[in-house]
């Protein structure tokens, strides 16, 4: 099965309003935003969405929202997960109608042993004819897949057409991209390494930044894609300082505050996650400016 995920995704918040409700005007702005701004595939209920303090119903309506606002533009990915394979495997046999794909999270809270991770996403595998990107994330999840787990994986089922590396391990990254089975990609899970990984071979990224400023990190990613270092190297740097930062306090406040700096959502939380401080706001805010003055 042909990998339809490359070049730059966007891992989209989920904007509420002061109330704590979901905020569907400005979540309609923010797709739009990112498809203006040339982003290849959207990412949908991942962790950066919130998706943990979500009902299932509201779950439901974001991804809904999402697929309609979207109108066939680019392709969706979805973000599935949990610790109970049985209930996941249950779930993903109601994927609404407009998902091209989902991106399943290794497993947390459990560390399971490699040859669980494996047995888990065999079944996941198995009960889906939608292609899976996996999804390491140990600063996360507790527990690393290894570069073995991944090959393994991706050398067996045809429908795990790629990975989301956020281990923030390059020799590990290095591995799966030299021994990986053709058809089967690498997508960055670190925005500020994703220069480096794109550039040893990697097919795109799943950004989180990407989402703020769209055309600059597309155009980033392009150029890598495309061969052009020098030109990549510059937006690289010139994100560099405002991506280190919106992850500073923990992730998506940084980059709803951005967001909301830019009018396009508000900053608003669920617990527990938190506002990020007055000083990080200042400091996200000075580098948007500076971003936005030196791409005018």
């Amino acid at each position: 099965m042909k990998n339809i995920f490359r070049g730059t995704g966007v891992a989209l918040v989920t904007p509420f309003n002061n109330n704590g409700d979901i905020d569907f005007e400005s979540l309609s702005k923010l797709v739009d935003h990112c498809i203006y701004g040339g982003v290849d595939f959207l990412v949908a209920l991942g962790t950066t969405s919130e998706s943990a303090t979500l009902s299932d119903s509201e779950r439901n309506a974001v991804l809904s929202h999402i697929v309609e606002i979207n109108d066939n533009r680019l392709p969706i990915l979805m973000g599935v997960g949990g610790n109970n394979t049985s209930l996941i495997c249950s779930n993903i046999n109601s994927v609404p109608k407009g998902i091209k794909g989902l991106l399943c999270v290794s497993p947390y809270y459990n560390k399971p042993t490699q040859e669980g991770i494996y047995q888990h996403f065999k079944e996941i595998s198995i009960s889906t004819n939608l292609p899976i990107v996996l999804y390491n994330v140990p600063g996360r999840t507790a527990s690393n897949m290894t570069a073995l787990t991944t090959l393994s994986l991706a050398k067996k089922f045809d429908n795990i057409v790629a990975i989301k590396e956020a281990s923030g391990d390059l020799e590990q990254v290095m591995q799966i991209i030299k021994d990986a089975p053709d058809g089967f990609d690498i997508l960055s899970g670190d925005d500020n390494l994703t220069f480096s990984i794109i550039s040893l071979g990697a097919a795109g990224v799943i950004s989180v930044s990407g989402q703020s400023f769209p055309n600059e990190f597309s155009a980033m990613v392009n150029h890598l894609l495309n061969g052009d270092l020098s030109l990549a190297r510059s937006i690289h740097f010139r994100l560099f300082n405002y991506t280190k930062l919106i992850f500073r306090e923990g992730n998506p406040g940084g980059v709803k505050w951005a967001l909301n700096h830019m009018q396009i959502i508000s900053d608003k939380l669920r617990l527990p996650l938190w506002e990020i401080s007055d000083e990080l706001k200042r400091l996200i805010e000075k580098e948007v400016d500076e971003i936005r003055k030196n791409s005018n």
